[in-house]
């Protein structure tokens, strides 16, 4: 065992006596556990000291593990050395360890671990309703291992550290009292959380009653670190700490505990005689050691007696440190125990204590009182009770009354205002920025204090008039000489050396975080690219196809009405008393049949089945194209107008000192030759009209809420592309360094106020809606939100050329039709086609006559007498001749001089 000389250190060491003087009083009862336990204390004072007698330990004895009351600076090396040579190192007394369980086996931690009491100490903070607490620690490992946990702990909870002040162990009273009046005067927050040794401890609680530092509406809450050792302070420190609340690991009653502080007591008196030390009194450390001790006995008493020549496996390469073949069954056997000790159950988990609960109590003039209590599983109780699952409780009033600082049985606040009342706000002027915020005067030249007004300004002073306490801002313009060559980010540097804060339409911007911190936003948005409306002329409706489809399908019709035509013609004499429909209609609708076709769906405009055949190929090949028409002209009048590609030649456009210019480059990599800065609407409407060609621009990037204001008043111009979202408008305030102490400025003072106040803006806001501040400033056509780009409605002319190519159709034809000039025209074509038409049938029809001859004749063959040949001719001329009007041909010829050969040569 390695002993130190610290408090916990000086418990632990009587306890572990205490053992010894029980395991050698339990010998039979143990059954010789006695001879298997031998404990051999080292002191020491420094970190080297510890390596060493470490080392020693493990060369020179037949150590299998190894107690240390105290956690090691360098617990990281003494737990890899204990890996190493499989020896559990049980530490009963460091809280702060980060070593993990999993991989530092041999590493165990009987003490309740710091993560778990930062979680409970979250859970009063928030109980009380408090929102920032300052942090006092102890300059040392010590205190520093606890601020990770603890600031995880207050974030899942949204409280904020306002301050962290480290102070030296050693520091002088001098010292503590500097630290004091600086947290004093320059903290609005009255919330004071103590980390540090009981020693430090007790002098920092001393000093702060001196300066009035525990008076009503002041908070003061302690660790266990100053909690476990309140028995051993003085009756002024004692004096001083009334009000204070504290944490500490709980103790349940038990006979066992009772009897061993009646021990304790004669054993410390023993010493006081023997050696004249001063009485020490118990607490939760000795505890803690007692139960290491019983659950190695334990743990050893499972294993059983080894032989003493295989306590070991080898010695290290190249050391003389024995790898102990005791260590791993020890180090399982120990993470398995469990049992009901002094301190309360007993059982580790991922190497560490499990805890059970923490008592929560308040210091008064005759001690302490019990006020409830916090476990991991229920939160904060009033009493411990093991009955059924309860729902984890956050809130305090459960707890008994606390009487806080001052005899005041009144919750502190958590915070107050300091003596000078004023907040510097900083304000934008510029021009094209009245809407947000608006200079009406300069009322002092030199300060550039000023007289303002507009949106974020109406928003701040509605957020201030709604908080409980007064705030007292004061107004003044940045640029007041109005310079042009400036940017939001000039201002916002100006924090906190000439603002406590900036109230305008700044962008919450990441890049921004580094120096400054924001509020939640007042308003959405985001960065948009706005261009001019594209304007279609008459003949639009012709744009989805190029000119060689149209023309490609002006020829398929006249080609596929050619073949229809020809394929209709072939069609047989109808029966008798039906009329062709292809004699009447066919010849006048050669050409349109396969336009035709889609007005007349009873099916009666063709007849011939390979009409049909070739109809229905370029009925498919027709729908293709009419879809494939729709869908491109939708695209046209819809898709394509949202869509837009930063083209080399374009010029874009941006809000003179705004982010914009910096993301557009950074972000959007587009070179800075090619954007332009302007102010106001108008100047970006004169340089989009205009056009880059002329000077202007082509486009406007620019954030949601000035795009919504342009397009209000201008309504040629659309949004496309994507939405590039931030964090929306907000205030700015000092940055949140948790590190770094403030100044005596007086500035800091308000960064907390600030903070507080401006995280309820959106909250805020939703309610004022009502009270029409955007009406007040932007009118009622106005939306916060990106404006919808919906589907123009098309107007008459879009479509005026196809309405005049139809009509000019329709009036041709009515003049062809009743027109005696184009009526000759329109015979002369029509006799065309008719000649043709007559021309082409005559041919068809002889050649069938031919065969219709022959069959004729061929029914006459057998018969004894046939007609003569005068009567035969006159018989093949009417077969020849079915329409009066057509003169015999060359086929009719044929006929007669076959029907004669063949009467002959019968005859």
């Amino acid at each position: 065992m390695i002993t130190r000389s610290s408090s916990a250190a000086k418990v632990a060491d009587q306890s572990v006596k205490l053992f010894a003087i029980d395991a050698e009083g339990r010998k039979q009862e143990m059954e010789g556990l006695s001879g298997q336990i031998r404990l051999n204390a080292l002191t020491n004072k420094a970190l080297i000291d510890t390596i060493s007698k470490f080392l020693k330990l493990l060369e020179h004895e037949q150590v299998h593990a190894i107690l240390e009351p105290q956690g090691s600076t360098d617990e990281i090396f003494v737990a890899e050395l204990a890996r190493r040579a499989q020896v559990p190192i049980i530490s009963f007394a460091a809280t702060g360890s980060a070593l993990s369980g999993a991989e530092n086996p041999y590493f165990i931690k009987t003490s309740v671990d710091d993560s778990v009491q930062a979680r409970a100490l979250a859970a009063i903070c928030h109980g009380f309703g408090w929102k920032e607490v300052v942090i006092l620690y102890e300059d040392t490992e010590f205190g520093y291992q606890f601020l990770p946990h603890l600031s995880k702990a207050f974030r899942d909870v949204d409280i904020g550290l306002a301050h962290l002040t480290a102070i030296p162990a050693s520091a002088q009273d001098s010292h503590l009292l500097k630290d004091l009046s600086i947290l004093k005067n320059n903290q609005t927050s009255k919330v004071f959380l103590v980390h540090m040794n009981a020693s430090l401890g007790s002098r920092l609680f001393v000093l702060a009653k001196k300066e009035q530092m525990l008076s009503e509406g002041y908070a003061w809450i302690i660790t266990d670190s100053l909690s476990n050792f309140l028995n051993f302070t003085d009756p002024v420190t004692c004096d001083s700490m009334e009000g204070v609340v504290g944490i500490r690991p709980y103790v349940p009653f038990s006979e066992d505990l009772v009897y061993f502080q009646e021990r304790w007591e004669i054993n410390s008196t023993i010493l006081k005689i023997n050696n004249k030390v001063p009485i020490m009194d118990l607490n939760v450390h000795g505890l803690w050691a007692y139960d290491s001790l019983t659950a190695l006995a334990n743990a050893v008493e499972k294993i059983g007696p080894a032989n003493p020549s295989s306590l070991y496996e080898r010695t290290m390469k190249n050391t003389n440190l024995r790898i102990s073949s005791v260590g791993p069954r020890l180090q399982r056997e120990l993470s398995s125990t469990r049992f009901r000790g002094l301190s309360g159950d007993f059982q580790l988990v991922d190497g560490k204590l499990k805890v059970s609960a923490f008592e929560i109590f308040n210091v008064n003039r005759t001690g302490e009182r019990t006020l409830g209590f916090w476990t991991p599983e229920r939160g904060i109780t009033g009493e411990l009770s093991s009955s059924g699952e309860a729902a984890y409780l956050t809130s305090t009033e459960e707890l008994e009354d606390v009487v806080w600082p001052g005899g005041s049985l009144m919750r502190p606040k958590g915070w107050s205002i300091p003596p000078s009342g004023i907040l510097r706000v900083g304000v934008p002027c510029k021009p094209g920025n009245e809407k947000f915020v608006d200079i009406l005067a300069i009322i002092d030249p030199v300060t550039h204090e000023a007289n303002v007004t507009g949106f974020a300004i109406d928003i701040f002073l509605k957020a201030k008039d709604r908080l409980p306490y007064p705030l007292n801002p004061v107004f003044y313009c940045y640029n007041g000489t109005n310079n042009t060559d400036w940017d939001y980010d000039d201002m916002l540097h100006g924090i906190p050396e000439k603002y406590d804060m900036v109230v305008a339409d700044v962008t919450i911007w990441a890049p921004r975080t580094s120096y400054v911190d924001f509020s939640l936003p007042y308003l959405e948005s985001g960065s948009v690219l706005v261009v001019k409306k594209k304007v279609f002329g008459m003949w639009s409706f012709t744009m989805p196809l190029k000119w060689d489809l149209w023309l490609a399908i002006a020829l398929a019709c006249i080609f596929m009405g050619i073949v229809i035509w020809i394929l209709e013609r072939r069609v047989t004499t109808p029966a008798p008393g039906e009329e062709s429909v292809m004699t009447n209609k066919g010849t006048r609708m050669t050409y349109l049949a396969p336009v035709a076709v889609l007005a007349f769906q009873e099916g009666n405009v063709v007849s011939n089945k390979w009409s049909f055949f070739v109809l229905v190929c370029w009925l498919f090949m027709a729908l293709i194209l009419m879809q494939s028409f729709t869908a491109n002209l939708s695209a046209i009048l819809t898709v394509d107008q949202l869509k837009f590609a930063f083209s080399e030649d374009y010029h874009l456009g941006y809000y003179k000192g705004s982010f914009i210019k910096k993301f557009l480059i950074e972000n959007l990599n587009i070179d800075e030759s090619r954007l332009k800065g302007y102010y106001s609407q108008k100047d970006f409407h004169d340089a989009m009209r205009i056009g880059s060609k002329g000077g202007g621009i082509d486009a406007m990037f620019d954030e949601i809420p000035y795009v919504n204001l342009f397009l209000n008043q201008y309504s040629d111009y659309k949004i496309v592309g994507p939405t590039y979202r931030t964090d929306g408008l907000g205030f700015s305030v000092v940055v949140r360094n948790l590190i770094t102490p403030f100044g005596n400025s007086g500035i800091s003072s308000w960064l907390s106020v600030s903070c507080k106040f401006l995280k309820g803006n959106l909250e805020c806001y939703s309610r004022w809606r009502e009270e029409s501040i955007e009406i007040k400033y932007f009118g009622a056509e106005y939306s916060s939100s990106l404006r919808s780009q919906g589907t123009s409605s098309l107007t008459f002319h879009d479509f005026a050329g196809l309405f005049i190519t139809v009509a000019s159709v329709a009036v041709f034809a009515v003049i062809c039709s009743e027109t005696a000039i184009l009526n000759k025209l329109s015979n002369i074509t029509r006799h065309f086609f008719h000649n043709v038409d007559g021309e082409i049938g005559d041919l068809v029809e002889n050649a069938n006559d031919v065969s219709t001859g022959v069959d004729r004749i061929e029914e006459y063959n057998g018969e004894q007498e046939l007609p003569q040949d005068g009567d035969h001719d006159e018989i093949v001329e009417v077969t020849l001749n079915n329409e009066a009007d057509v003169v015999q041909d060359v086929g009719g010829e044929i006929n007669n001089h076959l029907a004669r050969n063949l009467y002959t040569e019968q005859n």
